[in-house]
C-alpha cells in the first residue's frame, strides 16, 4: 500500500511534457517556422497555378467545340470569326491570318506570300502557347526544391536536437522528442508540397501538348483556307457534308416514273 502511494505522488510530481506538431514547432524557433512558411507559400502557388491553368485549358478545348460546328461553316473567314468569343486563342488566329492576308498583297512573290502567312500563325501559335506554358516553371520549381526546404529543417532539427543531448549528457525522450519531431514534420510538410506539384505540372503539361496538336491543325487548315481564297476546308467538314448530303437523298421521296406514251 505504501509503494502504491509513493508511486501515485512521484507520478503527479513528474513533468508533464506535451507533444505535438505546435510544440515542435515552438521548441523549432524562427527558423522552423521560417521553413514552414516557404513551404505552405509553394503549395498555395503550386494549387493556385493548377486551378487557373485548368479552367484556362478547359475554356480553350470548349470553345474548339464552337470552332468545328460554326467557324468552318461561315461563308467567309470574316463571318466566322464573329462567331468566336473575343479574346479567345482561335479568334487570335483567326484575326492574325486575316491581318497576314491584308498584308501579303506587298508581297511580289506568291511563294514569299505563303511563307509570310505561314510564319505569321506559327508565330500567333506560338504566342499561345507560350500563353498556356506561363507558371509552370513555378509548379516545376516547387516540384523539384520543396523536398530540400524539408530536408533542410529536418538536418536543423537533428542538429538541436544532438545540442540538446550534448547539453543534457543523456538522450532522454524530453530532450531528443521535440527537435527530432520538427524534423520528421519537415520531411513530411516538403513532400507533400512536392507531389501534388509534380503530378499538376506533368498533367498541365499533357493537356497543353494535345492543346498545341490542335492549334497547329486549326492554323494548317486557316492558312489552307486562305490561301486557296475559301476553296479548301478541313476534310472533317467536307467529309460530314457528304454524308449529310447522303442521307437526305436517301430519305427524299422517290419521283413517281413517267407514264409510258400511247401508242397511235
Amino acid at each position: 500500500m505504501l509503494i502504491e502511494l509513493l508511486a501515485a505522488a512521484g507520478g503527479e510530481a513528474a513533468p508533464q511534457t506535451q507533444f505535438g506538431f505546435w510544440e515542435a514547432m515552438e521548441q523549432g524557433g524562427v527558423i522552423a517556422w521560417s521553413i514552414l512558411g516557404i513551404l505552405v507559400i509553394m503549395s498555395v502557388g503550386s494549387f493556385y497555378i493548377l486551378f487557373t491553368k485548368l479552367m484556362e485549358q478547359n475554356k480553350i478545348m470548349r470553345q474548339y467545340k464552337s470552332v468545328r460546328t460554326t467557324f468552318w461553316r461561315a461563308n467567309t473567314l470574316q463571318e466566322g470569326a464573329s462567331k468566336l468569343e473575343k479574346n479567345s486563342a482561335w479568334r487570335q488566329l483567326v484575326d492574325d491570318g486575316l491581318a497576314a492576308e491584308g498584308q501579303h498583297t506587298k508581297m511580289t512573290d506568291s511563294l514569299e506570300a505563303h511563307d509570310w502567312l505561314h510564319g505569321s500563325l506559327a508565330r500567333s501559335e506560338a504566342s499561345i502557347n507560350s500563353k498556356l506554358a506561363s507558371g509552370l516553371p513555378f509548379l516545376a520549381t516547387v516540384g523539384a526544391t520543396a523536398p530540400f526546404v524539408g530536408l533542410l529543417g529536418t538536418v536543423i532539427g537533428i542538429y538541436r536536437a544532438l545540442i540538446a543531448i550534448g547539453i543534457a549528457g543523456s538522450a532522454s525522450i524530453d530532450k531528443v522528442a521535440g527537435p527530432v519531431g520538427e524534423a520528421l514534420i519537415m520531411t513530411a510538410i516538403g513532400l507533400l508540397v512536392a507531389v501534388p506539384a509534380v503530378f499538376a505540372y506533368n498533367w498541365l503539361q499533357n493537356r497543353n501538348r494535345r492543346i498545341a496538336e490542335m492549334l497547329a491543325a486549326f492554323s494548317t487548315d486557316l492558312l489552307a483556307n486562305i490561301t486557296s481564297r475559301g476553296a479548301v476546308k478541313p476534310a472533317s467538314l467536307t467529309a460530314a457534308s457528304t454524308q449529310q448530303a447522303g442521307k437526305a437523298a436517301a430519305t427524299a421521296p422517290a419521283k413517281p416514273a413517267a407514264a409510258p406514251a400511247a401508242k397511235a
